[in-house]
C-alpha cells in the first residue's frame, strides 16, 4: 500500500471515530431527555432521607432535601433488575407524563434521573423522580385526626381538588389516568391534595374506530379491585365507545370509598357498602360507579353541581383563590367576616392553607385592609417562631404601602405584633414609613402614629430618637388637636428612660413646663404636672428649685380642680425631694444627695406603670381628667382629635365645676408660668429663647399622695411670698445650671413678683409688664428643633401674662381650645 493510500485510510478512520463520538453523545442526550435529567445518583442535587411507609405501585417514597439550600423535597424511586423490565418502561412513561403535564392539582415535577449500578451478577436500574414535598394521603389523614364536620369539610376540599385534576386530564387533555385511588393522591405542606402516579396514563383514542389493541399499554399495573367491568374484561371496543371520563370516574368513586371507610379497597363488591358515605355525596357516588360507562358522572359536573362541595371551607378557599376577580365591596364583606369564620374551620387548614393565601394577598395588594385583622388573628395561633417566619415579613412589607386604610390598620393592631419586631427591622424598615404619619393631614392618623411610638420607641437607636422622633414630637406638642398635644406629653414621659442623659437635660423641662403647663387644655396641663413627677429622678436640685417648683406653684390656683389637685401633689412631692437632699447634705452624704428623685420614693413604680398602661387601654370617661370651666353653668363641649380611643381620651361633654365666689378665676383662664419663655414653641416658630425643658404626658396618672390644699387662700399667698428673697443668692452658687446664669436681673424680679401677688386676679396685671427684650440667647433645643408646623399657629392670648409677645405665633391651638373649654 502506498503512502498516499495509507494517509487516506487514516483520515477515513478519524472521520469514523468522530462520527461515533457524536452519535454516542446524541444517544446519551436523548436518553437523558426520555429517562431523566441527570447523569447519576452522585450528580443528583438532592439528599435522600427517610422513606414513607406507603407509596403507589412498586415505587418507594422518600423525604429529601436540596443540597443547595436545604429546602424539603420528595423523592420517588423505582428499581428493576432487567433494563427491559415492564415496570421500568411504565416508570419512564410516568416520568415523561409528569414532566409535561402541569396543573395546580397535579404533583409538581422538579428533577429526574436514571442510575445503573452493578451490585451483583446483573445490573440494576433505578429511576429517581424529585418533586415538591408531599406526603401520602393515608398518612396525612392519620396525622390530622379530624372528626365530625371538620373532617367532612376537609375531605370535601380534597376531593374537590382531585376532581379538578381528573377533569383536566379527561376533558381538556383527552388523557386517561387509569388508576385513581388513595395511593395515587399525595398531600402538600399546605394540605392540598394532588394527583400523581402517571405510569398508566395514556391518550384516549376513542375516535379511532379501527383500533383493536389495548388503549392503556400498562393497564396490567392496576389492581383488579380498582378496574371497572369493561376494563377488567379488556373490552377495548366498549372503552373506546365510552366517554373519556368513564374509567377515571370509576376510580374517583373508589377514592371516595377509601377515604370515608379509612381502608384500602379489598374487592370491587365492597363498593356497594355505602354506610359511611355522607348523604349529600351518596347520589353522586352512585352515579360515579354506574355499571354503564356512558352513564357515569363526568367529574366536571360533579364539581359544579354536587351539594357536598358547598361548605364553608370550600367556599372560603375558593374565594381566596379568585380574590383578584372580586370587587372591593365583596372583599370588604368577606374579610370582615373572616376572623370569626376562621375559628369554625379546621385549625390545621387555616394555618397551613388560608394563612399563606391571606399573607400573599396582602403582600401583593389584592386584599383589603380588614384582611390584616384576620391575618393577625390566625397568626396568634402560631408559635412565636412560626409567627416571625410566616407573618412578620408580610407585615414589614405592608408598612411601605401608600394605602391609608392599610396604614391605619397596621397602627391600630401594632400591640399584637410590635414586640416581635427586632430593633434593626424597626429602626431601618418600619420607622421611616411610620414617621410619615406624624405630618399627615388626618388627625386620626397622627394620633395613631403617636400611640405606636410607645411600642416602637424602645427599639429605636439613639440617633433616630434624637435626630428624628423628638423633632416630630416637638411639632406635635403644638398640634391644633388638644388630645394630640396631651398624648404627646404622655408619650414623651414614657420614653424618657430611653433617651440619653444629654438629650433628657435638653428636652424634658422645656417640654413639660414651657409648653404642657401653659396649654389651655386642662388635661394637657395636668399631664405636664404628673409628667414632671414621674420623671423627677432625672432632675438635679438646682433645676427643681429654680425651674420646676416655680412653674408648678402657679397651677395651685388653676381654674381646673383636677389640675389644682395635681399641682398640690407635685409641690408636696418635689419639696419632699428637696428636704431629703437637705438632710443628706447636712449629714455629709453628698454622693447620693444629688441623685434623689421619685424613683427613691415608695409608689414610684406604680405611678410609671399606671401611666404606661393608660396609653394602651381603651379609655373610659370616668377614668379621664374632666374638662372643667370656671364660673359657668352650661356643659363645656370638648372636641378631641378623633372618636377613636387614644393615649388620652376626654369625654365629649364634661361636667362644669363651679369655683367659690371668694376667688374669681374667670379673668385667668390659666395662671401664667413664672418663666416667660416658651422653649419648644419658640424653636418651632423660629424664635430662640433660653429655657430648656422636657415633656411627658401623664394626664390621668393617679397621684402618689393626696395632699390637702390649704383651706385659706391667704395662707397660699403667704407661702408664695416667702421665697421672694431666695432666688438671687442661688444665682451665685455652684449648683445653679449654666443656662440660668444668663437670666437678666429684671427677669428674676418679675419672675418671683408674679407669684408673690396678693390675689390671682390682681396678679395677672403685673405679669404683662415683662420686658420684651428679655429673650434667651442660648437655645438648648436648637439641635433637635422641628421645622414649623404646616398649620400656622394662632397667637397666644394676652390673658396668659404674655401680652408683650402677643404677635409671635406659638401654640397655635391654644385660643381655639380656650374657647371650647369655656363653653363658648
Amino acid at each position: 500500500m502506498s503512502k498516499l493510500e495509507m494517509k487516506d485510510q487514516r483520515e477515513r478512520d478519524q472521520i469514523e471515530l468522530e462520527a461515533d463520538h457524536r452519535r454516542n453523545k446524541m444517544l446519551k442526550f436523548l436518553k437523558g431527555v426520555v429517562a431523566g435529567s441527570g447523569t447519576g445518583l452522585k450528580d443528583l442535587p438532592y439528599n435522600i432521607g427517610d422513606p414513607y411507609p406507603s407509596a403507589w405501585g412498586s415505587w418507594s417514597h422518600f423525604r429529601g432535601t436540596s443540597k443547595d439550600d436545604g429546602s424539603p423535597v420528595s423523592i420517588f424511586s423505582l428499581t428493576g433488575t432487567n433494563p427491559q423490565d415492564g415496570h421500568l418502561a411504565a416508570g419512564r412513561n410516568g416520568v415523561k407524563r409528569l414532566r409535561t403535564v402541569r396543573h395546580p392539582n397535579i404533583l409538581s415535577f422538579l428533577h429526574s434521573t436514571e442510575v445503573e449500578s452493578f451490585d451483583g451478577p446483573s445490573p440494576k436500574v433505578t429511576i429517581y423522580i424529585v418533586t415538591e414535598p408531599v406526603m401520602p394521603l393515608s398518612e396525612k389523614i392519620k396525622e390530622l385526626g379530624l372528626e365530625g364536620t371538620q373532617r367532612d369539610e376537609y375531605y370535601a376540599w380534597g376531593l374537590h381538588q382531585v376532581a379538578k385534576a381528573v377533569s383536566f386530564l379527561n376533558n381538556d387533555c383527552k388523557l386517561v389516568h387509569g388508576n385513581v385511588c388513595m395511593s395515587s393522591v399525595v398531600v402538600t405542606q399546605t394540605l392540598d391534595w394532588k394527583l400523581h402516579a402517571f405510569d398508566v396514563l395514556s391518550e384516549f383514542d376513542g375516535a379511532n374506530a379501527t383500533a383493536t389493541g389495548p388503549m392503556l399499554q400498562y393497564e396490567w399495573l392496576v389492581g383488579l379491585q380498582y378496574k371497572p367491568m369493561e376494563l377488567a374484561k379488556s373490552d377495548w371496543a366498549t372503552i373506546r365507545k365510552s366517554p373519556p371520563w368513564a374509567i377515571d370516574s370509576w376510580g374517583l368513586g373508589c377514592l371516595i370509598y377509601e377515604i370515608f371507610f379509612g381502608t384500602k379497597l379489598g374487592k370491587t363488591e365492597d363498593l356497594r357498602n355505602t354506610a359511611s358515605i355522607p348523604k349529600s355525596l351518596l347520589p353522586d357516588y352512585q352515579r360515579l360507579l354506574s355499571s354503564m360507562p356512558s352513564r357515569r358522572l363526568n367529574t366536571s359536573k360533579l364539581i359544579e353541581n354536587s351539594e357536598y362541595f358547598q361548605n364553608k371551607l370550600v367556599d372560603t378557599i375558593h374565594f381566596m383563590e379568585i380574590l383578584s376577580l372580586k370587587d372591593s365591596v365583596e372583599k370588604d364583606t368577606f374579610f370582615r367576616k373572616l376572623p370569626n369564620l376562621a375559628e369554625q374551620l379546621p385549625r390545621p387548614i387555616v394555618l397551613k392553607k388560608l394563612l399563606p393565601l391571606l399573607a400573599s394577598a396582602l403582600e401583593f395588594g389584592s386584599a383589603a385592609a380588614p384582611a390584616l385583622t384576620a391575618l393577625l388573628k390566625m397568626g396568634s395561633w402560631l408559635s412565636p417562631e412560626e409567627f416571625s417566619l410566616k407573618v412578620l415579613p408580610t407585615i414589614v412589607k405592608l408598612f411601605a404601602s401608600n394605602d391609608r386604610a392599610v396604614r391605619v390598620a397596621l397602627l391600630q393592631h401594632i400591640d399584637q405584633y410590635g414586640e416581635s419586631l427586632s430593633a434593626q427591622v424597626v429602626d431601618e424598615q418600619v420607622y421611616p414609613h411610620v414617621a410619615t404619619g406624624f405630618a399627615d393631614t388626618s388627625a386620626f392618623l397622627r394620633e395613631l402614629t403617636l400611640k405606636s411610638m410607645l411600642i416602637l420607641a424602645p427599639k429605636l437607636s439613639q440617633r433616630t430618637l434624637s435626630g428624628s422622633l423628638l423633632k416630630y414630637l416637638s411639632k406635635l406638642q403644638v398640634d391644633e388637636e388638644p388630645a394630640i398635644r396631651t398624648n404627646t406629653t404622655i408619650l414623651l414621659g414614657n420614653i424618657a428612660s430611653y433617651l440619653n442623659e444629654g438629650t433628657r437635660k435638653r428636652v424634658l423641662i422645656n417640654a413639660f413646663t414651657v409648653r404642657a403647663l401653659r396649654d389651655t387644655f386642662s388635661p394637657a396641663r395636668g399631664a405636664g404636672v404628673m409628667a414632671l413627677c414621674a420623671t423627677s429622678s432625672y432632675y438635679d436640685m438646682t433645676e427643681i428649685a429654680t425651674r420646676i417648683l416655680p412653674n408648678i406653684v402657679v397651677l395651685i390656683i388653676d381654674p381646673d380642680s383636677d389640675v389644682r389637685s395635681k399641682a398640690f401633689q407635685a409641690v408636696d412631692q418635689f419639696l419632699q425631694i428637696v428636704k431629703q437632699y437637705n438632710e443628706k447634705s447636712n449629714a455629709g452624704d453628698t454622693a447620693d444627695a444629688g441623685s434623689l428623685g421619685i424613683s427613691s420614693m415608695p409608689g414610684n413604680a406604680g405611678l410609671l406603670g399606671w401611666a404606661m398602661s393608660s396609653l394602651t387601654l381603651k379609655g373610659k370617661a370616668s377614668d379621664q381628667a374632666p374638662v372643667a370651666t370656671a364660673n359657668s353653668v352650661t356643659p363645656a363641649t370638648i372636641t378631641t382629635s378623633t372618636s377613636s380611643p387614644g393615649l388620652i381620651e376626654t369625654p365629649s361633654t364634661a361636667p362644669v365645676h363651679r369655683v367659690s365666689s371668694s376667688t374669681d378665676f374667670t379673668d385667668q383662664p390659666m395662671p401664667p408660668s413664672p418663666t416667660s419663655t416658651d422653649g419648644w414653641g419658640e424653636i418651632e416658630n423660629g424664635i430662640h429663647e433660653e429655657h430648656d425643658s422636657d415633656k411627658d404626658g401623664w394626664d390621668d396618672i393617679e397621684p402618689l399622695d393626696e395632699p390637702k390644699p390649704s383651706p385659706a387662700l391667704a395662707n397660699i399667698q403667704a407661702a408664695q411670698k416667702r421665697p421672694v428673697s431666695q432666688p438671687k443668692p442661688q444665682a451665685s452658687t455652684s449648683m445653679r445650671p449654666k443656662s440660668t446664669v444668663k437670666v437678666a436681673k429684671d427677669e428674676d424680679d418679675d419672675l418671683w413678683g408674679s407669684i408673690a401677688a396678693p390675689a390671682p386676679k390682681s396678679a395677672s396685671k403685673p405679669l404683662n409688664v415683662k420686658a420684651a427684650g428679655a429673650v434667651d440667647d442660648d437655645d438648648p433645643w436648637a439641635a433637635i428643633a422641628a421645622p414649623p408646623p404646616t398649620t400656622k399657629a394662632k397667637p397666644l392670648s394676652a390673658g396668659r401674662g404674655r401680652g408683650s409677645k402677643a404677635a409671635a405665633p406659638r401654640l397655635g391651638a391654644q385660643r381655639i381650645n380656650r374657647t371650647s373649654s369655656t363653653g363658648m
